[in-house]
């Protein structure tokens, strides 16, 4: 297709087109092309000053379709590096799988048979299109994480949350994650100061496998991996700067062991689920209680709902100092 375009000195063709984004006249629908030294941007109008203006041929830009593009609705799915997994609730799968395998990013489609469940928070899952596998590689703040989605609890939907913690450490500090699991805290703590000690617990073992996997794929050496039931494997640790409990149906049951990781004047960051009429005011409570038991006290700094976890239930985040 035939359109204006702005003739450019390579080594400026990145900062031109910033300009010409910010001017509003970047024509996206055509594709740059080379020009010998030099590369052809095509616009929609040339602003004012500037030069070696010309016509040329383009190649057009071919758009992916989403899937809610091609089936006119919106299904619920869950995308984990390039396999998509599909909410359990969603009807006409095969349907949906088709869509999905057809976009760049996925691979495989599979479908959540049943809930998050166990000890290890896993679920079934049943394969519906594209390559039969479910180890993937997820990436997320600079971070990647090998994993299968199948022997490991991950969810992509705490990738703000994880960035929020990580940004409270203050490098050369010791931090405890109770429940790593493949280690999206740790690693992305660890990566964010590398002076700290990391120390990531976990009592799944494949959980574990990954997560020493995920250590050295982000060529870290600050973070302690310990492995088995956490109050077993957290024995001797003391004076940790943070402590992570993200452990949001049984974190209560582990509140002593924090109490007695974290120095005074620590922070832990405790995960619950919560219902909608009493978000945080009994889970402070609680907390308040377990400190008492423990000759500790407690200072709420900071509390948030994390996402929705079910009709009137939310996942809560609450961050208190340690007294």
């Amino acid at each position: 297709m035939e359109s204006q375009c702005v003739r450019v000195n390579k080594k400026d063709g990145e900062r031109t087109r910033l300009e010409l984004i910010t001017h509003g006249v970047l024509n996206k629908d055509l594709k740059i092309k080379p020009d010998g030294d030099h590369i052809l941007i095509p616009v929609k109008e040339v602003p004012e000053g500037y030069g070696n203006i010309g016509y040329d041929d383009f190649e057009e830009v071919i758009k992916e379709k989403t899937p809610s593009e091609l089936l006119g609705t919106s299904p619920a799915f869950e995308l984990v590096g390039d396999i998509a997994i599909i909410d359990r609730y969603e009807s006409d799968l095969l349907r949906i799988a088709d869509a999905l395998v057809k976009q760049k990013k996925v691979r495989t489609v599979l479908y959540a048979d049943t809930p998050v469940s166990g000890e290890y928070r896993t679920r079934t899952l049943s394969y519906l299109a594209g390559d039969n596998k479910t180890e993937t590689v997820y990436r997320e703040n600079r971070c990647r994480y090998l994993l299968d989605v199948s022997k490991v609890y991950f969810t992509p939907r705490l990738a703000t949350e994880r960035l929020r913690i990580a940004g409270q450490v203050k490098d050369g500090g010791t931090v405890v994650d109770m429940f790593a699991g493949i280690g999206p805290f740790s690693i992305l703590i660890a990566k964010r100061c590398p002076n700290s000690h990391v120390i990531a617990i976990d009592k799944n073992s494949e959980a574990v496998r990954y997560l020493r996997e995920n250590v050295k794929l982000n060529k870290l050496e600050n973070v302690e991996v310990r492995e088995g039931d956490v109050r077993e494997a957290s024995k001797g640790v003391q004076d940790a700067d943070h402590v992570i409990m993200n452990l949001p149906h049984s974190g209560f049951e582990f509140l002593d062991i924090a109490f007695g990781m974290v120095k005074k004047g620590g922070l832990v960051h405790f995960y619950a689920i919560s219902h909608e009429n009493d978000l945080f005011g009994g889970i402070i409570e609680r907390i308040k209680d377990a400190a008492i038991r423990c000759g500790s006290g407690i200072i709420p700094i900071g509390k948030r709902v994390v996402r929705p976890y079910a009709p009137y239930q939310y996942n809560i985040c609450i961050d208190f100092r340690v007294t």
